[in-house]
C-alpha cells in the first residue's frame, strides 16, 4: 500500500494517502527522539501536562475502585495492565509534535480534540482494539489468580499482601509478569507507529497495524530496548502516587512521535 513515486495523492481532509518508505530505526534515533521530546515538552509543558493528568486520575481511580471493592489484589493487575492505555494519552502530544515540527503553533482545540477530531477516520477502531485486549489482560489475570490463589481461604486476600510471599503467590506473580508482557509486547508492535501514522496519514487501522508490526519486527532489537524503556520508566512513575507521570508520560509522548518521523522517508 505504499505510495507511488512522484507528487503523493492527498485525501478529503488534506491527508497523504499511503503508508510511507519507514527507514531503519538506529540507536541513535532512540537518542535523538528522547532530546526532541524533551524539546517540545519544555516548549509546549501545558499539553503534556494535562494529558500526563488524565492518565494520573485514571491511576488513581482504578486505585480507588480495587481498594473500595475491598478486591485489592486487582491493583497488581491493573497496574501491569494500565500502560496499556497509553496510546491514548499520548494521541494529543503526538498531534503536538506534529504541529509543532511543521512549524505551526498548536491551537489548544486542535490538540484536545485531535481524538474527537479522528472519530470519523480510522483511530477510533484501533483503539477499539487497546481497550479489547486490556479488558482480556483483566479477564486472564482473574483466571491465572484463581488458578494459583483461588485456594488460599486461609488469608485475606483484601487486607495482607502476605499471600504474595507464599509459594504459590510468588508463582503467580512470576506468570502473571510473563503473561502480562507477552500482552504488552504485542500491543506494542501494532501501535507504536502505527498511531503516528494514522495522525500522519490517510490509511486504514489494520495496515497500519501491520506497518508497524513489520517496522518492530525489522528493527526487532532496538525497538525492543525502546519498549522496555517505556516500561520501566512508566513503572517507576508510578511508584510515587503516580506522580512521575507529569513527566514521563509527556517526554515518552512526544518522542514516540519522533521516531515516526525520523525514519519516514
Amino acid at each position: 500500500m505504499n505510495e507511488a513515486p512522484g507528487t503523493p495523492s492527498v485525501s478529503e481532509g488534506g491527508k497523504p494517502m499511503g503508508v510511507p518508505e519507514l527507514g531503519a530505526v538506529e540507536f541513535s534515533t532512540l537518542k535523538d527522539a528522547l532530546k526532541l521530546g524533551l524539546q517540545d515538552f519544555r516548549a509546549l509543558p501545558i499539553y503534556g501536562l494535562s494529558f500526563a493528568l488524565v492518565y494520573f486520575i485514571g491511576g488513581w481511580f482504578i486505585t480507588w475502585i480495587t481498594w473500595e471493592t475491598g478486591q485489592s489484589y486487582w491493583l497488581v493487575f491493573a497496574a501491569i495492565g494500565f500502560p496499556l492505555l497509553g496510546p491514548f494519552a499520548a494521541t494529543g502530544l503526538y498531534e503536538a509534535s506534529h504541529q509543532r515540527q511543521l512549524g505551526r503553533l498548536p491551537s489548544p482545540r486542535r490538540i484536545f480534540g485531535v481524538v474527537l477530531d479522528q472519530g470519523r477516520r480510522q483511530l477510533p477502531s484501533l483503539c477499539a482494539v487497546i481497550i479489547i485486549v486490556f479488558l482480556f489482560w483483566f479477564f486472564l489475570a482473574h483466571m491465572i489468580f484463581a488458578l494459583f490463589l483461588g485456594l488460599s481461604t486461609m488469608t485475606n486476600i483484601s487486607t495482607s499482601f502476605a499471600v504474595y510471599f507464599t509459594t504459590n503467590g510468588l508463582m503467580m506473580l512470576a506468570f502473571g509478569t510473563a503473561v502480562g508482557a507477552a500482552f504488552a509486547l504485542l500491543l506494542y508492535m501494532l501501535v507504536v507507529i502505527s498511531i503516528p501514522l494514522l495522525l500522519d496519514r490517510e490509511v486504514d487501522f489494520v495496515t497500519a497495524m501491520i506497518t508497524s508490526f513489520q517496522t518492530v519486527s525489522a528493527n526487532i532489537f532496538p525497538m525492543v530496548i525502546w519498549g522496555l524503556l517505556i516500561a520501566i520508566l512508566l513503572f517507576l512513575a508510578m511508584l510515587p502516587g503516580f506522580l512521575g507521570l507529569f513527566i514521563v508520560l509527556p517526554v515518552l509522548g512526544h518522542a514516540s512521535w519522533h521516531i515516526y518521523a525520523l525514519i519516514k522517508t
